[in-house]
């Protein structure tokens, strides 16, 4: 019996040993060496794993980064320019500039400019609304108010308002990752550029029903006029659905539409000083007369 179990322990032993140098062999002979490069990337990397890059990870961002050998079409908004600039170095490549965005809620139906119907009950997640029903006011369009996008923002940028209950995002902390854009369902939110000293214009809602409709949904909705359209000298603005839209790439932040639009749809935001639409609206009008004049 003793002479039973010693052979046993000493056959299991020798296969052990045996099947461990056949992994070995097998290891070393079909080892995929790895670009050291794509460990100093990482490390150079913010290390978020926000997926903001369009790959699962700050790894997988490097491993493409190095395979790729240069940078066109690879960029992580939440290091930006320095980190990408750190990273062009180690793959010794250039990197283009790219203008900083942060996330904008293009929604303005607030409690006040859009009233609830009805109350609802269930799950408090902006996914599961979503799916039962159009949300609790008449805009089916709008923030559905349950904060999924607050949820999903790793750097602490979004928070819902008690007053007016819609999201705020914190313009010192967004890094334009983009999870909160994927994770609204109502795709009220959307990344644009910061613009010269954070000024910008944006058109704060996406609501494509009839201008009669929309407006007794929200008292500041956009109604698909096309006044903003035809005042803007610089082709920004199109209106495709009912709901105009401004081409931050164009825009001159002249502010000319967000003074004539009729409903305050249009908004524009951190400019040194509050708009005067009347003295703008005047403006408008010389600039046609004299236009009209030499016709």
């Amino acid at each position: 019996m003793t002479e039973t179990i010693i052979w046993t322990i000493s056959v299991l032993t020798a296969l052990g040993l045996l099947l461990s140098l056949v992994l070995f062999w097998v290891a070393r002979k079909f080892r995929v060496e790895e670009d050291p490069r794509i460990d100093e990337i990482e490390k150079t990397l913010p290390g978020a794993n926000c997926g903001g890059c369009g790959f699962a990870g700050c790894r997988a961002f490097a491993d493409a980064a190095v395979k790729a050998g240069n940078l066109d079409a690879n960029y992580c908004p939440v290091g930006g320019g320095e980190v990408m600039k750190k990273v062009a170095a180690i793959l010794g490549c250039e990197v283009q500039e790219a203008a900083p965005r942060v996330a904008v809620v293009r929604c303005n139906g607030s409690c006040a400019n859009r009233p609830k119907i009805n109350e609802y009950g269930g799950a408090r997640s902006c996914k599961v609304k979503a799916a039962l029903y159009g949300g609790d006011t008449g805009c089916l369009f709008g923030c559905l108010g349950c904060g999924d996008c607050v949820a999903a923002c790793q750097f602490g940028a979004l928070s819902m308002d008690a007053e007016t209950g819609l999201p705020v995002v914190d313009e010192s902390k967004c890094t334009a990752c983009g999870k909160c854009v994927a994770a609204c369902p109502k795709r009220i939110i959307e990344l644009r550029d910061k613009g010269p000293r954070g000024m910008r214009m944006y058109v704060s809602c996406t609501n494509k029903d009839k201008g009669p409709v929309a407006r007794k949904a929200c008292s500041a909705a956009c109604i698909g006029c096309g006044i903003c359209a035809k005042t803007c000298r610089h082709d920004a603005i199109t209106v495709t659905d009912n709901v105009a839209y401004i081409d931050f790439s164009k825009c001159k932040l002249c502010r000319e539409c967000e003074a004539v639009c009729p409903t305050g749809a249009i908004h524009g935001v951190n400019f040194p000083k509050p708009l005067d639409k009347e003295a703008v609206k005047q403006r408008i009008a010389d600039r046609k007369k004299k236009e009209e004049e030499n016709v």
